[in-house]
């Protein structure tokens, strides 16, 4: 939309805003207009690189006062708005209209990643400023390859959003499929990469993540090489990992850095706690409701001796437990850093204590529920982690209505729910449907990295591999 930018539509359009300012400065005969945002500017910046040249120079000229600066053109209103709003400083001449960055905000200075430590490996995480997280890949990608595209996203925040990836590894139909969707995106504003990720989702009611989210900048690379495309958003220093498939939710970068051996280990380890976490207790209510008869004599005694005064059913005995647990756990996450953690295993302990001596739930139980709760954070990315913990409740549910029945329910609908996902048009499950000989190298097992030589088919999927776009 083409507007005529004049000081009255300026002024229409950052009226009522505080930290506006518009003043005058007389150059000789002439008078340069400059507008700026104080609040998202700092006085030796705009000093320096706006107010000295001016004072210091009798010239009207634009190119004769400053080094570095853009044009607008006189119908690009919109445009000045959002670059003030963004820290530019916009003057202007009787004959131009230029733009000078002089955006100075705080930014969070380079930490340690909390959510992905690792013992091994690099150290460094992204940050809320994209400029400072595309220099942290750059550092390690020196390639003209390193393709970017940005966006400007959200009717109301216009988040800048980044897409990566690299041009000679990437396959095309997924870049093309990104682009797309990032051009449909319709909202008010984002406050963060997560929530852009869910809008970009094919399958958008479905439990299970679609997209890969790290703070890790030698993950992130990692990802580029492999021929991912990477979306990053300024004001948030998670970056999304598209396409992904459902086994590499169990894969965690310090993987790479230990033997092939341990890595191997650790990812079985982390499958099997996906499985056993999400049958644990709902078995506990299928055997004790329905199939008493499959638990040997002496485990019966033991189970049956302590559920002797539980009032509830084992489902509601289940249930109960399970959502203490989260309340635990949601508590201990909100409270300060200093009493959470103590909180969290001190609640623990005294609730689950008086829970058993009150006969509101059984010992065993309160073992099993805490081996689940440990079992569901095992999987290196927090989404999935959530989704674990939400399709336990399924499990337990169906389990307490129709017995391990139920649970091969449950478990039919899930494998049946995973074989139909896709993630940006690839196959969820990949690479076992369809199925990949080379990628099972770097899968639940890893290989020696001298015999992973070819990408995942996920990135470098073939046309007949990628699902039409349908309604895209």
């Amino acid at each position: 939309m083409k507007e005529p930018i004049t000081k009255e539509a300026i002024q229409t359009s950052l009226a009522d805003v505080d930290d506006f300012v518009m003043k005058d400065i007389k150059i000789g005969d002439k008078t340069v207009t400059i507008i700026y945002l104080n609040t998202i500017v700092e006085t030796s910046i705009i000093d320096e690189l706006v107010f000295n040249p001016l004072n210091q120079s009798s010239s009207t000229s634009a190119d004769e006062i400053f080094k570095n600066y853009s044009t607008l053109k006189e119908d690009e209103l919109p445009k000045l708005i959002h670059d003030v709003c963004s820290g530019y400083t916009v003057l202007l001449f009787e004959d131009e209209i230029i733009e000078i960055d002089t955006y100075s905000a705080p930014d969070r200075s380079i930490t340690t990643p909390e959510n992905e430590t690792t013992v091994m490996g690099p150290q460094d995480a992204f940050v809320e400023s994209v400029a400072t997280n595309i220099s942290l890949i750059k550092k390690r990608i020196r390639s003209p390859q390193l393709k970017s595209k940005s966006f400007l996203l959200g009717t109301e925040t216009k988040n800048d959003v980044v897409m990566l990836y690299m041009d000679n590894i990437a396959n095309d139909e997924n870049v093309n499929r990104v682009q797309r969707r990032l051009e449909n995106v319709e909202y008010h504003g984002f406050i963060g990469m997560p929530v852009l990720k869910q809008m970009l989702e094919d399958k958008p009611f479905s439990p299970f993540p679609q997209f890969g989210i790290t703070v890790r900048s030698d993950n992130t690379v990692d990802s580029l090489l492999n021929g991912k495309i990477i979306v990053m958003m300024n004001g948030s220093p998670e970056a999304a990992i598209l396409p992904a498939s459902f086994w590499e939710m169990f894969i965690s970068p310090e993987d790479y850095y230990n033997r092939w051996t341990t890595a191997s280990l650790l990812r079985t380890l982390r499958l099997a706690g996906f499985f056993i976490s999400i049958f644990l207790t709902s078995t506990y209510v299928s055997v004790l409701t329905f199939h008493p008869e499959m638990l040997p004599p002496q485990l019966l005694t033991l189970l049956a001796e302590s559920r002797a005064q539980v009032p509830f059913p084992p489902v509601l005995e289940a249930l109960i437990i399970e959502l203490v647990i989260e309340v635990l756990r949601e508590a201990g996450a909100r409270m300060p850093t200093k009493i959470g953690q103590t909180i969290g295993i001190v609640g623990g302990i005294v609730i689950g204590t008086a829970a058993v001596e009150a006969g509101l739930a059984s010992n065993i139980l309160i073992v099993l529920v805490a081996v689940t709760a440990l079992l569901s954070f095992i999987a290196p990315s927090y989404l999935m982690s959530n989704a674990i913990r939400f399709i336990r409740y399924i499990y337990i549910i169906f389990a307490g209505a129709l017995g391990m029945f139920g649970q091969m329910i449950v478990l039919a609908w899930m494998i049946n729910h995973l074989s139909n996902m896709t993630s940006l048009g690839s196959p969820y499950i990949t690479p076992v449907i369809p199925r990949k000989w080379s990628d099972l190298l770097n899968s639940v097992i890893r290989v020696p990295g001298n015999f992973m030589v070819q990408r995942w088919g996920i990135s470098r999927a073939k046309k007949d591999l990628i699902r039409p776009l349908d309604e895209e």
